[in-house]
Order: structure tokens, then sequence, then C-alpha cells
């Protein structure tokens, strides 16, 4: 396995520097090209998320073929502006030199991606990296089969095999890749795995973006709006059945509107699932593996079932769940949930909890309900990759913004441009005259009182 995987990387790095992806026409052409075999077979993609994850056709929509379509255009759109040099001001002691900036793709990807969001997690980087001048290597999650199927078929009518291709396979393929040298390696899945990503790497001196997960607080706080708090909380922790790494993993709930902000979210879960224990709503996703609603079923034994708590392991079923009286030396209140379960802790004192938290480990997002003033003095002080007001999920769906964690919840930041920037490096370059050759900088340095007065 390892020579095939030395093979095709060599055959991609002889086709990067044969200057093949360096043309903006080429670039975009790939693009335009994935868009439309997406498009070829978007009501596959549907059935494989479905089959995978349970997904609605609508929920496989919002959250993978529709940002992946707006991320597509948006490179098509401005590729050729983002791939221009950039001219820098010249300090006036460097006159009359010239200064600018060129973005340069750095060679040959390596993209691991994920389970939870199989299609838009491939994509959305593989974006990044086409629209750079990249070449890549892409290895899917094994645990999302039906969708790695769809994918396969998308990259070889959209790519040669020397510019994009995609292996697949189960965990043992990860160590012959994980053995050869990349010239950026982009990683999406827990910390655990994403040490094993940047210790691999760092043999070669090869530079890596982490997207990991963690454990993201949301604040409700007194003044919050409670049926609007609830209703997009219950949202953003049941979408794809809590398999989302942005997603709220416990609840801080201020001592004094608890008990009437829990009877809000069973409310609210009525409303959006109102066919009862989630089994035959349509809306409501599967776990991918009988393994992970196993999990679930030992994680809501760790705390006490207010709300939900039925777990369905042959079919992949997980009630929404909320607990209370959760231990915070348990496993639920130290490892990512993963799943539709919400652990409910209170506090008083928004300053004590926001030291609280930043005393964890970084999230990669963290949410607050409440008052203008007091959310801002949130957002500035809460150490985390991103931050949600009286909102979750959302802070991911504008590509203006970088998303990316800090810590064990990541390394480096994507979507839009920044997807551009992570597999490009900013190349500078100065460009000196002859006709004339200035004296400042040569032995035996008679001018360095001049010097010193022009940088002093």
């Amino acid at each position: 396995m390892r020579t095939h995987i030395e093979e095709l990387v060599a055959k991609k790095r002889e086709f990067f520097y044969e200057k093949n992806t360096l043309n903006i026409q080429f670039r975009k052409d790939a693009l335009i090209r994935l868009k439309t075999n997406i498009k070829k077979h978007e009501t596959e993609v549907c059935e494989a998320l479905a089959a995978d994850l349970g997904k609605s056709k609508e929920e496989a929509y919002l959250t993978e073929l529709g940002v992946v379509y707006h991320e597509l255009n948006l490179h098509i759109k401005n590729v050729a502006r983002w791939s221009r040099a950039t001219t820098v001001s010249t300090p006036y002691f460097l006159l009359p030199s010239h200064f600018k900036s060129i973005p340069q793709p750095l060679g040959v990807a390596l993209i691991l991606a994920p389970w939870n969001y199989p299609f838009q997690l491939v994509i959305n980087p593989l974006i990044g990296a086409i629209s750079a001048g990249c070449c890549a290597l892409i290895k899917p999650a094994p645990q999302s089969p039906k969708t790695n199927e769809v994918l396969m078929k998308i990259i070889q009518e959209s790519f040669v095999e020397e510019h994009v291709s995609m292996i697949l396979g189960d965990v043992d393929v990860y160590e012959p890749i994980l053995q050869v040298r990349y010239d950026v390696i982009f990683f999406t899945g827990s910390p655990r795995v994403g040490k094993i990503i940047m210790k691999a790497a760092a043999e070669h001196l090869c530079p890596v973006i982490l997207e990991l997960g963690g454990k993201n607080p949301c604040i409700i706080d007194q003044d919050a709006n409670l049926d609007v708090a609830a209703k997009r909380v219950v949202w953003g922790k049941c979408i794809n059945s809590g398999q989302t790494c942005i997603a709220p993993d416990y609840l801080v709930v201020h001592q004094s509107i608890k008990e009437t902000f829990v009877e809000k979210l069973i409310e609210a879960y009525k409303q959006l699932y109102p066919a009862e224990g989630t089994q035959t709503n349509p809306f409501f996703g599967k776990m991918v593996t009988q393994q992970a609603a196993a999990r679930m079923e030992k994680l809501i034994a760790q705390g006490n079932v207010r709300f939900g708590g039925t777990v369905d392991v042959e079919n992949r079923r997980v009630h929404f769940t909320i607990l209370n009286e959760v231990n915070m030396d348990a496993e639920l209140m130290n490892e990512e949930i993963f799943g539709p379960l919400l652990p409910i802790i209170t506090f008083t004192n928004l300053e004590q909890c926001i030291h609280e938290v930043n005393h964890k480990e970084r999230p990669l997002a963290a949410y607050y309900f409440g008052s203008s003033r007091r959310a801002a003095y949130f957002s500035e002080n809460i150490l985390t990759g991103g931050v949600g007001i009286n909102d979750t999920i959302m802070q991911i769906t504008n590509p203006k913004l970088p998303f990316g964690g800090v810590g064990t919840s990541g390394m480096g930041a994507y979507h839009g441009k920044h997807s551009f920037d992570c597999f490009s490096h900013q190349k500078a370059v100065v460009k000196t005259p002859t006709w004339i050759d200035l004296p400042f900088k040569y032995p035996p340095f008679k001018y360095m009182g001049i010097v010193k007065s022009m940088l002093g």
C-alpha cells in the first residue's frame, strides 16, 4: 500500500512541477467541472447521506450540498483576483527597490476527512486546494461508505489522477498514508487523531491545518429570550443528530431560570421534531455506527435524565436527551459528546463562568444568549475558536469569516479566501534596479550615522 501511495504522490508532484496547476483558467475549469459533476450526482449524494447518517434531503442540502455550491461559486468568481501578486509600499529608505507578495501553491496536499459531514468536509478543503493551485490526495473516513462511493465517482469524473484522486480503505490505510511526504496536510477530526497527524507531519516538516473539536459551552443568561434561545439550542444540538464539531456540547444556565429554560427546551424539541422518540421523524438523523449509539447509552448513565434518554443501538437512533446533576469529573463532561445529549449545569456569575471555561481546553465554539452589553463582554473575554451570540452554528455560514480552532480545537482556518490562503504561501519578492547602488549596506559602513537617523 505504501508503495502505491508513494507512486501516486510522485505522479502528483511531477504534475505540479510541470506547472499544470499554475494556470488560472486550469483551476477555474477544474472547479466548474467539479460543480457540474456534483449537480449531476446530487440525488445520489442525498441518498448516500440518508443511508450513512439518516439525513433528510433538506438537511443534506442545507448542511452539505448548499455549503459546497456557495464555496465553489465564490472560488470560481474570485480565484483570478486572489492569485494576483500584491504590490506593497516601499519605505523611503529602501527606495528605489520595489516589493510585492505572490501567492504560490504549496504543492501536493493530503486531505483527511471525517465521517460526520462526509461530503462537505471532503469537498470544501478540496476547493481551497484546487483554487490555490495544489494537487490533492483525499482519504475519507471509512464510516460513511455510501457517501464515499459517490464521492469517488465525482472525483474520477472531474479530475485526472495526477491532479486529484481519492483512496478508500479502513483505518489500516492511515499508517502508510502518513509515512509519505506531502507539502501540506489538511485534517478534520478529533484532537486525539490530530496529535497523530501532527507527529507524522513533523517527520517531514510538513505544515498542517487541523480542524478539530471540543466541548463547546452554551451560556444562557437570566435576561435571554428563552423561547428563541431554546429553539436555537435544540436546532444546533439536534442537527446531524448532534454529530457536529461546533454543536453546543453542554449548557450553562443561570440558576434563576434553569427550570423554566428546561421546560422551554422540551417545548422547542417537540415543536421541531413532533414524532416522539425520533425513530419516526424524517428530520432527525442517525448515529453513524451502532458503536456510536452504544457510547451515547453509556454517557446517558452518567447523568440524571430529565427528558429523553431512549437509545436504539441496533437502528442507530438516540433520542434528544437533557441531563441534570452531571458529575463534572465524568467522561460526559470531559470528552466531546458528539451526539444529541445535553448536560445542564448552572451559574450565578458570568465572570466566574467565563473564568472556568477559559481554564479548560479551548473549545471550537462558544455560545451566549443574553443582553448585548453582557454579550460584548463574553465575546471579548472567552477563549475559543469562534463565538455565537443569541444563535448557534451560524458563525460558520459566512465564508468571509475564518473558521478554525485554537489549541486542542485546531490550528489554521479556512472557508472562502481563507481556504485559498491555507493552501498557499505568500512569497516575498524584491526588485532592485542596478542603475544606482547605494553604499549604506556595505562594509566598512561609513554612513552608519545616516542609517541610524533613518531607522531610529
